[in-house]
């Protein structure tokens, strides 16, 4: 798990003086972890607010769950690389965010439900597909060493199911600027895990 709540606050922290936007600007003024209160603030906030949009959209606790936790490290990342650039619409990031997640859930659902009803006939046994030998731990450390744009638009893209042009909206970069973080991004994940291989 990338990021998960802290319960205690430092005493000097008065949650209830701040609005969402002061916390978001905490976030984006301060270095990568560096206003954890003001994270796990916000993460207390906005979470509720997702799973209620997931619950009423996705109509299971656990894919709300799921939701919530999804579009909170977004805007978190989001937050923390500083390209959000009114944090004043905070909720309304994260509430486009919930959206365009759940759109890209049901389209990969009613994508698969449309190969398993076109190929489904014509499949004459039941194929049980190989375990994934993908070191999942080396993969969250090579994604950890990455740069927090460059994290961010490989989530959005290869877990949110984004499309080029919704990655760049939601981050504010251009079309051709994210397709230069992927490919890097990719390479390097590549190349780590190449590395971890070589190591082990």
């Amino acid at each position: 798990m990338l990021y998960s709540i802290s319960v205690e606050f430092d005493q000097s922290f008065q949650p209830n003086r701040w609005q969402d936007a002061d916390l978001a600007r905490m976030v984006s003024s301060s270095g990568p972890g560096e206003a954890r209160d003001a994270e796990d603030e916000l993460y207390r906030r906005l979470a509720p607010r997702v799973r209620l949009y997931g619950l009423r959209h996705l109509r299971d606790e656990q894919a709300a769950a799921d939701l919530s936790h999804q579009v909170l490290l977004i805007t978190i990342e989001t937050l923390r690389g500083g390209r959000l650039r009114e944090p004043e619409r905070i909720a309304s990031f994260v509430l486009g965010t919930s959206r365009l997640v759940v759109r890209d859930w049901r389209r990969g659902a009613i994508r698969q439900e449309r190969l398993a009803q076109e190929f489904g006939r014509t499949v004459p046994t039941i194929i049980t597909p190989q375990t994934s030998n993908v070191d999942h731990g080396q993969l969250a450390t090579c994604l950890q060493q990455l740069q927090e744009r460059e994290r961010s638009v490989l989530m959005m893209t290869f877990y949110a199911e984004g499309t080029t042009e919704e990655v760049a909206n939601q981050l504010g970069l251009s079309l051709e600027n994210v397709r230069v973080i992927r490919h890097r991004a990719l390479g390097k994940v590549r190349d780590c895990m190449t590395a971890g291989k070589e190591a082990s």
